[in-house]
């Protein structure tokens, strides 16, 4: 009974006994032998959203060329005239960076001032030594190279030295280097701020500091007590 039934539905309502089929676009039921001029307008109508965006001429052909305009624009090669604020800022800039590219490798003035004696070594900026003194140097045995006394004539001694053999003309900028918190220190600045060192402290572009410091370890001798 459903069988006849089923059948003369099918007979009588063909569309019912048919598979589903997709519906057809809109744009293939208005283009439905051929969709060559829907993708040639919509071409058409992003080459010129791009002569929109580009700023050029709506009949020059749309390519890699086409963009250079826009280029030139944004990395300063074109025409267009700069602010005089960021042609300042620019030169600024120049200026303050500059001197920082072209510095000449410094020398170093090393100053151990030991409790015990007092070091004063002059090297090249590679390293190497050009000069090095001590309080012996000057005639001073044992307990006497500690002294304040010691270190200022040193201090002098290696200035003198230094004028002397013409190391001026070698040395553009100069780093001075610390080591220990001695009399040997105080002693040499005493010396450098001085008529002495009139010569040689506009040479000086850096002063550092390379005392080392003790982080736990071993244990320290005891400190000696006199009396």
């Amino acid at each position: 009974m459903n069988s006849t039934f089923a059948s003369a539905l099918a007979r009588a309502l063909p569309s019912v006994g048919r598979q589903c089929q997709p519906r057809a676009s809109f744009f293939r039921q208005t283009r439905a032998l051929s969709t060559t001029p829907l993708l040639q307008a919509r071409k058409t109508e992003s080459q010129e959203l791009e002569r929109q965006l580009l700023g050029g001429n709506t009949s020059a052909p749309i390519g890699d060329n086409a963009t250079e305009p826009a280029l030139k624009s944004i990395m300063g090669g074109g025409n267009q005239s700069v602010s005089r604020e960021y042609t300042q800022m620019v030169k600024d800039i120049e200026a303050k960076i500059q001197p920082y590219a072209d510095q000449v490798p410094a020398h170093h003035i090393h100053v151990y001032a030991h409790k015990h004696n007092t070091i004063i070594t002059l090297t090249r900026p590679n390293g190497s030594p050009l000069l090095s003194m001590s309080c012996g140097h000057l005639g001073f045995r044992k307990g006497k190279r500690a002294g304040y006394d010691s270190a200022f004539q040193l201090s002098s001694h290696v200035f003198a030295q230094i004028q002397e053999r013409g190391l001026l003309m070698e040395i553009q900028n100069l780093e001075i280097v610390y080591r220990g918190f001695h009399q040997g220190r105080e002693a040499f600045n005493k010396i450098l701020l001085g008529n002495e060192g009139r010569n040689i402290r506009g040479l000086v572009t850096k002063v550092s500091d390379s005392t080392r410091l003790k982080f736990g370890g071993t244990r320290s001798p005891r400190p000696r007590r006199l009396g």
